[in-house]
């Protein structure tokens, strides 16, 4: 692709309109089959949609944090998959819509525990902290702090979204300002501002839950989890687009390895963190931190964590040390596919056991995440379909236009 810019094709394939719309009927009809779960099973309905809400959120998330990296550091790689993580990103203000269920599950008193009267509490362990601790239920667990504190977590993650997207559309035109400095005064701060915004998210939406449970690192197993499910979700986009020009042209297998050597530095954090925090725990001997993982050991819940250790760290660990295997789109994609899967059971893991003794899958576990995932999707590929797929103007866009004596192979247009 040695022509100029402006004599380039840049646009999106009509694949991705068609994906929007078939994305957007899926989340109409599961969206139907969820609200009648809503009505009818109403606290299932509750903890689905947290699970499924934290898992596409985690996508937008880590997809904002992956395009301030790139910003940070440069590189083909980045480049190549930058509208893909930018689009992803801009499904911020959907996402800040559906959490209004959430915020009507609080309102409702339903779903975590510091809401209900002692009383109604059946955990004997959460009811005793939360009548020891009381101070705390009234100054921090309280459904107005919890509103304000996520107006202000969406407020933040939309300014970044909306300043990086900006800036990102002034280069699609000739004669385009050289962004890359503006770039890195925000990814900077940005990702500080990530890290502790979604630290104190999971704190509120899911360690709440277990309101006499705490964990300094657990921030963190879930920030990585999210920046591994964003990578993911790239990698299974480029392939989709890589059978269609423009990506055809401007995937390079380079640029694959790159981002399966990303998926493998995240999977090996995700392992560290979620070791250390055990290790942590369990060396401490502390029954109110032990807790966390018993109910995820006991009743059947044991059976997940293990199959956790083993295909979302052993086995793709294992695969991913194949350098051939990072190299192929067609190979890679499959992983990515199979690491999102798990990314929905780890959280599965985490989430649940709040409200399960013994292992236990709900229908609206299953419904409601396909049909946020639905809706999301369509938006996600409308914002895709919006903009070129590269960033003609910009002064990194030299490293994915240039000529290169290799193409991904056995994609079309790669001649």
């Amino acid at each position: 692709m040695s022509a100029a810019p402006e004599q380039l094709d840049l646009a999106s394939p009509p694949i991705v309109k068609t994906i929007s719309n078939r994305s957007l009927i899926v989340g109409v009809v599961f969206g139907i089959a969820a609200v009648a779960l809503a009505l009818t099973r109403t606290d299932e309905f509750y903890r689905g949609y947290l699970l499924g809400f934290m898992c596409w959120l985690g996508v937008a998330l880590g997809s904002m944090a992956i395009l301030m990296i790139r910003h940070l550091t440069g590189g083909g790689w980045g480049m190549v998959i930058r509208r893909i993580l930018g689009a992803a990103m801009r499904t911020l203000p959907l996402l800040a819509v559906l959490f209004v269920p959430i915020i009507v599950a609080v309102l409702q008193h339903r779903m975590y525990p510091w809401l209900m009267p002692l009383n109604a509490i059946q955990d004997e362990h959460i009811r005793v902290h939360l009548e020891k601790h009381n101070f705390i239920k009234a100054a921090y667990l309280n459904a107005g702090g919890f509103i304000v504190r996520a107006i202000i977590y969406f407020g933040i993650w939309n300014v970044l979204s909306f300043l990086l997207s900006m800036w990102s559309r002034q280069t699609d035109k000739p004669g385009a300002p050289d962004n890359t400095q503006r770039f890195k005064a925000v990814a900077g701060p940005g990702l500080i501002l990530y890290g502790f915004t979604i630290t104190f998210a999971v704190i509120d939406w899911i360690m709440s839950l277990d309101p006499s449970w705490i964990s300094t690192i657990f921030g963190l197993i879930i920030l990585i989890g999210e920046v591994l499910s964003a990578m993911c979700f790239a990698v299974v986009v480029e392939r989709i687009l890589s059978s269609y020009k423009p990506m055809s042209e401007m995937l390079k297998p380079d640029f694959v390895h790159d981002h399966g050597k990303w998926m493998l530095t995240f999977i090996m954090v995700w392992a560290y963190f979620s070791f250390s925090q055990w290790l942590i725990i369990w060396a401490g001997n502390l029954p109110a931190e032990i807790t966390f993982y018993l109910r995820r050991i006991n009743n059947g819940w044991g059976t997940i964590a293990v199959a956790l250790a083993l295909f979302h760290f052993v086995i793709p660990f294992a695969i991913l040390l194949s350098r051939p295997l990072k190299r192929d789109i067609r190979k890679l994609v499959w992983l990515a596919v199979w690491l999102m899967i798990m990314r929905f059971v780890d959280l599965f893991w985490i989430i649940e056991p709040n409200f399960s003794n013994s292992f236990h899958v709900t229908i609206a576990d299953l419904v409601v995440p396909v049909a946020i995932g639905g809706f999301w999707l369509a938006y996600f590929f409308r914002n895709l379909a919006g903009l070129p797929l590269l960033p003609a103007y910009d002064p990194s866009a030299g490293e994915v236009l240039e000529e290169h004596p290799d193409h991904v192979p056995g994609i079309p247009g790669n001649a």
